[in-house]
């Protein structure tokens, strides 16, 4: 089974619609969305009926959830002052354009997706969140120790979890067996649809493979791919520019 994961679209209307273009010729079995629809960009009504229109199973992002709300809090942990003013400014336009029928759905997201599956007398658990199994808004870093996320996985009966919120993608193999009995969990941040921090400014899934001999014993037995597409960051970058937005947004699109 091939299933597409993503996330972090954050109203960027041009890079949804690449992703969509790319993933179709993927021969995909299931997909799914990690959640942070909204943010950033001009485009949040129409990111959300795309999501709709094709019933894709989505979980909340910390700004999905706080613009569900009406908060003007996003739950983004901003470190300076300047980042706080843009973010501001961010959550308040987003407040301001969001239409109610696009608010409800965004407040009624569930907060994970957990799919279980048994193979060769293998039970075991994908776990899809947005920023961790503890809290929505929680960075989980690749330099996390490992201990730490191991502790997380195990908590939350997580052989593969897969979360976004980062937006900088990577695939931890973590082994919490013991001597001569390996149980290997997998950590898979899958990076951003519409907003990447990687120094690439393509916008990035990924699509985990399980096949009918995966097991947690063998941990090449699941395969993690981390997609690249190009889409019109011209376009995106534009429209924050010609929008309330801080310009500074358009600029990291450019970057990445």
């Amino acid at each position: 089974m091939k299933i597409a994961l993503f996330s972090d679209i954050h109203a960027n209307l041009p890079a949804l619609e690449a992703f969509f273009k790319d993933v179709e010729t993927r021969n995909i079995d299931a997909m799914y969305c990690l959640g942070d629809l909204v943010g950033y960009n001009i485009w949040p009504n129409e990111v959300i009926d795309e999501i709709r229109k094709r019933g894709i199973p989505t979980i909340a992002g910390n700004y999905d959830w706080g613009i569900g709300r009406s908060s003007n809090d996003c739950g983004c942990a901003y470190k300076t002052d300047e980042e706080k003013a843009m973010g501001k400014v961010s959550i308040s336009y987003t407040n301001e354009v969001i239409k109610e029928p696009q608010r409800n759905y965004l407040r009624t997201l569930p907060a994970h997706i957990r799919l279980e599956y048994q193979l060769n007398e293998d039970k075991f658990n994908l776990l899809l969140v947005h920023g961790s199994p503890r809290k929505v808004n929680e960075y989980l870093f690749e330099d996390r120790d490992e201990k730490s996320m191991l502790r997380i996985m195990e908590h939350a009966g997580a052989d593969i979890m897969c979360f976004g919120h980062t937006h900088q993608p990577y695939h931890r193999i973590l082994n919490s067996g013991v001597t001569g009995s390996d149980h290997f969990r997998h950590a898979v941040n899958i990076g951003s649809v519409g907003k990447p921090k990687d120094k690439d400014p393509r916008g990035g899934y990924v699509i985990l493979t399980i096949s009918p001999d995966s097991t947690l014993e063998n941990k090449n037995s699941i395969q993690v791919e981390f997609i690249r597409f190009d889409y019109d960051i011209e376009k995106a970058a534009k429209a924050v520019e010609e929008s309330p937005l801080p310009n500074e947004y358009a600029d990291m699109l450019r970057k990445g």
